[in-house]
């Protein structure tokens, strides 16, 4: 049998051949087939895993509980010292200098991230911003949004921080940080479904003992990784039941 996994549409374009890597480093540890399948979108990813076509995943924390709560997934490890957090940014010359200044109006843009969407509404309550009062642009990638605002095609963009970090230096001159999420306790998590309880223990301890192995280093290298960390059942419903507080 081949099982199926995929990961996350958030991550950083240049990591593809990283989960390359990690999916055959995985495939030999377990002696399983498994076939890495990359979604473009949020939309087909969940048409996926509705359809029960995931079978391993590395999951953003709005999708986590999802899989754990309907789909019998469990949470097995997460990337050590990694944690979600958003960052509200606009136009350099942008005469805002803070969320307060923001106002009604305004046009928004982000990628279909959930939870990076969800944080950054959080933060523009601030305003008193809401879906009521601002204008919304759903686009591709946190490239595209960066785009949007140096172009003044929006005036405010949501980015997953990790992806504005790893902007262009001459992209993020272009931009302003107004305000940045400090949750941290919000992270993606690796997750695997019913079809592979029996042997989730066993992935579990091979993502524990990755960083202690050469081969290992190096497949978490290519995943901007240093180890994994283990996650129990208590921390992924901690992390759940915050994430529905927060919606």
């Amino acid at each position: 049998m081949t099982y199926q996994m995929t990961v996350s549409p958030d991550f950083a374009p240049e990591l593809i051949a990283g989960w390359y890597i990690f999916n055959t480093w995985l495939q030999k540890q377990l002696g399983e087939g498994i076939h890495l399948e990359l979604y473009n979108d949020f939309k087909s990813q969940r048409e996926a895993i509705r359809s029960d076509q995931v079978d391993i995943i590395y999951a953003n924390p709005f999708d986590a509980s999802m899989l754990i709560r309907e789909k019998g997934f469990t949470a097995l490890a997460r990337p050590a010292g990694k944690q979600d957090e958003a960052v509200i940014a606009v136009k350099a010359q942008y005469p805002a200098d803070c969320v307060e200044d923001l106002p009604p109006g305004i046009r928004l843009a982000f990628t279909d991230d959930p939870d990076v969407h969800l944080m950054g509404m959080i933060m523009l309550e601030a305003a008193d911003l809401n879906a009521d009062n601002t204008e919304k642009r759903v686009v591709d990638s946190y490239v595209i949004v960066a785009k949007q605002l140096i172009r003044d095609e929006a005036d405010v963009g949501f980015f997953l921080k990790e992806a504005f970090d790893n902007l262009s230096n001459f992209t993020r001159e272009q931009l302003k940080v107004l305000v940045e999420s400090q949750i941290s306790i919000i992270h993606h998590s690796l997750l695997v479904g019913p079809r592979l309880a029996a042997q989730r223990e066993q992935i579990r301890e091979f993502l524990l003992k990755m960083s202690a192995d050469p081969k290992g280093v190096g497949v978490l290298e290519s995943l901007g990784f240093q180890s994994w960390e283990n996650v129990d059942q208590e921390d992924a419903e901690f992390m759940i039941d915050l994430m529905d507080t927060l919606g």
